[in-house]
């Protein structure tokens, strides 16, 4: 790629960026910090913090966000290293169940969990037929502890993030770190705490940032299990008083400056990636065969996790079955009816259309976007090229509900982009916020490939009298496809099953995408949750075949998309 070209290609980003990532977060953060006569003002957001309401939400927003966070932190660090580090039976299938969270949007998996935790549930029922409660008072397990119920759905579909960080991490440790203490007398767990843990301390950071932003501005599930007192939930209540009251815009803000200050604070300390030491390893690591008994206490602790894990699966596939299904373990009568009436309902009919549309064009838009970026990154010398890998990175640390939002402000009657509504068609914006929340997979997934292939590839096309450009299409390109591949089949999975941008910018049942009609079918009555769970199968179904194609492209760098 000539220079010409990488400078075009900054260029382009950077006009990308500008209007579809940093307008809509200023326009937002306008609106929070100025009066209706264009006068600063420091009330609105002051006022978030002294009503009681929103400060109750941000609090609780922090409590779910560390307590997924500690959660899927005790389940990856132990799982991550006995796979890393020791041969146990059913290894390789059992590090492939782990990821199996991954294939249900969490909010989805929330129908499933009241089917089974709810006062006329199946744990209930069990309990009562071993005699263990009086059917009389069934324990109402989401009554009080919405905020548990919300905390486990998360931690149980969150983990294989940090999983993926962390094993990823060991398994790039140089062993010699460890054999050095060793060799010195240092005790396993000494060595673990004094030596390995501070040199994995990046691959925590990146996965376990992830998660906590994701857990702290997470609003499909709050939504589903009706509690109301989160930040994120209370900014989709607000939708429909935006004209002339900006204290929602406040509150958009003050999630912003929060998930941020988490994100630097934690970079600050544990971001570090050229501690001493850290790196690729310099010497191959061999795995220890661990005695029968001990590896199958190793296999057994992947099967657990991965039971607990696929629970609110399980309660989503009976509901989406289940004829008859109230105060008995299972269901007691079984029809295929609902799969039939959930295809033939107009909303899930148009709203799979809507999301494969938006989708499709998403990620054609970004796929362009991040081969620019990753070659310019890679390939180039261009300076501030570091700058443009940043820029498409971003959008993982930016919660999803705080760019919504941003999008719905900077399209209202009069603003600038007002014309990407068209109409009431959100469509426009709906692609490009697809496209720029999805980026970060692209790039990632690309600037892998662009590693992978040796330079003197496309130097020798040179020397032969090819361009730059042709260089890239005949040689680069093909040899990067598995990669380009794996990252858009991600990127596509997750466009689909899109939760903030969906709920919030899609106003009209004409245009709601796939996730937005499963949560209109949960709260509609009758037979609507088993509608819900329907094409809550179909999501599973979409996700767990993307994300095997993916991992099968990939392997052991499937977990770098998440960083």
């Amino acid at each position: 790629m000539s220079r010409t070209v990488a400078i075009f290609m900054f260029g382009i980003m950077a006009v990308f960026f500008g209007c579809f990532f940093a307008w809509p977060i200023w326009t937002t953060v306008e609106l929070a910090f100025m009066t209706p006569d264009h006068h600063f003002t420091m009330e609105f957001v002051f006022e978030v913090f002294m009503n009681p309401l929103y400060r109750e939400g941000l609090f609780n927003s922090f409590l779910i966000a560390l307590w997924t966070t500690l959660g899927c932190l005790l389940i990856s660090l132990p799982l991550a290293i006995f796979f890393v580090r020791y041969a146990f039976p059913g290894k390789t299938l059992l590090n492939s169940l782990a990821l199996t969270p991954l294939v249900l949007p969490p909010f989805v998996g929330a129908i499933g969990i009241k089917a089974i935790l709810g006062q006329s549930g199946a744990l209930n029922a069990l309990l009562i037929d071993l005699d263990f409660m009086d059917p009389l008072h069934p324990t109402d397990w989401l009554g009080q502890g919405q905020m548990s119920g919300i905390i486990i759905i998360q931690v149980l579909h969150l983990y294989p993030i940090l999983y993926l960080n962390v094993a990823a991490a060991l398994a790039n440790l140089d062993p010699a770190m460890e054999e050095a203490a060793a060799s010195l007398g240092c005790p396993p767990f000494q060595r673990f705490w004094r030596i390995t843990l501070p040199l994995i301390m990046p691959g925590i950071f990146a996965g376990g940032t992830l998660v906590f932003v994701w857990a702290f501005t997470e609003l499909g599930v709050p939504l589903v299990f009706d509690f109301d007192r989160v930040t994120s939930v209370q900014i989709f209540r607000s939708l429909n008083d935006l004209s002339d009251n900006p204290f929602p815009y406040a509150l958009v803000v003050v999630l912003l400056f929060f998930s941020t200050l988490f994100y630097t604070f934690g970079k600050l300390l544990f971001g570090r990636a050229d501690a001493t030491g850290g790196g690729r390893a310099t010497t191959a690591r061999t795995t220890t065969r661990l005695p029968y008994g001990l590896g199958l206490l190793c296999s057994l602790a992947f099967l657990a996790v991965t039971f607990l894990a696929i629970i609110p699966h399980l309660g989503v596939v009976l509901l989406s079955f289940a004829d008859d299904w109230y105060a008995t373990v299972l269901p007691q009568a079984y029809t295929l009816d609902h799969y039939s009436e959930a295809l033939g309902h107009e909303l899930t009919l148009s709203s799979i259309a809507n999301s494969l549309k938006y989708s499709v064009l998403a990620i054609a838009f970004a796929l362009v976007l991040g081969v620019g970026v990753a070659y310019v990154n890679v390939r180039t010398r261009l300076f501030g090229r570091q700058i443009l890998d940043a820029m498409a990175m971003l959008p993982l640390a930016v919660p999803g509900v705080v760019l919504a939002f941003g999008y719905l402000a900077m399209t209202r009657p009069g603003q600038p982009f007002d014309w990407l509504i068209l109409g009431e068609n959100p469509f426009l914006i709906l692609v490009i916020a697809y496209a720029v929340r999805r980026l970060p997979f692209i790039v990632r997934s690309a600037t892998a490939g662009f590693q992978q292939v040796n330079p003197a590839l496309e130097e020798a096309a040179r020397n032969l009298g090819a361009t730059p450009e042709r260089a890239l299409w005949r040689i680069t390109l093909p040899l990067i496809t598995p990669h380009l591949l794996a990252g858009s089949l991600l990127a596509f999975a997750f466009a689909m099953l899109e939760v903030s941008d969906s709920m919030i910018l899609a106003q009209q049942s004409a245009h709601f995408p796939i996730t937005k009609a499963i949560y209109f079918l949960v709260m509609a009555l009758g037979n609507g949750p088993s509608l819900a769970s329907a094409l809550g199968v179909w999501a599973m179904l979409f996700l767990t075949i993307t994300l095997t194609g993916a991992a099968l492209l990939l392997g052991k760098k499937l977990g770098t998309l998440f960083r």
